[in-house]
């Protein structure tokens, strides 16, 4: 199945229209035609069965046939993850953190950060892509890059975990986490978090966890991270 994503068409849509640029990807690159079925997914459950009943490559008009709302996962997942020297690292932790199962994503800007921006569309964009791959039917929130401190001091919602390297009494992250809760992870860029970053998640009411034995890449980590939060809310 080919999944199309448009955050525009609404539960009780009749008929949709795509804009320009979809249209001429449906007619003249996919040569779809009148007839044809089309998949949608708005991002936000919904799957809608379509048929095209008008095409060219200006415009493309679908009559909805079908629609189907999906439960959502019976956990929240949100990674504060710093973004990566290299832009192309952080797109793979988009890619395969979206496959995995993740709802929210915040770029942290911690004191070891060596880059504080990041493409917005262009992470979006990847997001959307790989929501369409793995034919799901929620897209992620991708949130501003904020400050570390301003991070901890403002999100306190679920159970709160930080990952860090250094040799203090910590947790494994799989065994502190428990199924169907509201989770929150931070994830420290390659320098790692600081001692006074990780003394004051401590204070926020944050738990230091371990991703494991070896020395973990950010991207890494933050898949490592994903991976065990959907493995524990596996039934």
């Amino acid at each position: 199945m080919q999944l199309f994503y448009n955050p525009d068409i609404a539960p009780g849509n009749t008929t949709f229209l795509f804009d320009k640029e979809e249209s001429r990807h449906i007619i003249k690159v996919l040569r779809k035609k009148e007839g044809d079925a089309i998949q949608i997914t708005n991002g936000s459950g919904y799957l809608f069965t379509s048929e095209i009943t008008f095409g060219n490559e200006k415009k493309c008009e679908v009559k909805i046939t079908a629609e189907q709302f999906f439960e959502p996962a019976p956990y929240s997942l949100h990674l504060a993850v710093a973004p990566t020297k290299l832009n192309d690292r952080y797109e793979w932790f988009l890619e395969k953190a979206l496959e995995i199962g993740i709802n929210e994503i915040t770029p942290l800007i911690c004191e070891h950060s060596e880059r504080s921006n990041f493409k917005a569309d262009r992470f979006e964009k990847i997001l959307q892509s790989a929501m369409k791959q793995s034919l799901q039917y929620y897209l992620p929130k991708l949130n501003e890059p904020v400050a570390f401190t301003h991070f901890v001091n403002e999100y306190k919602d679920g159970d709160l975990f930080i990952a860090h390297c250094e040799e203090t009494d910590k947790k494994l992250l799989k065994h502190a986490l428990q199924p169907k809760q509201k989770v929150t992870i931070l994830i420290g860029p390659e320098g790692d978090f600081s001692t006074k970053e990780i003394n004051l998640a401590l204070t926020q009411k944050y738990v230091a966890v371990s991703l494991g034995n070896t020395r973990l890449r950010t991207e890494t980590a933050a898949i490592v991270a994903a991976h065990s939060v959907a493995f524990v809310n596996e039934e």
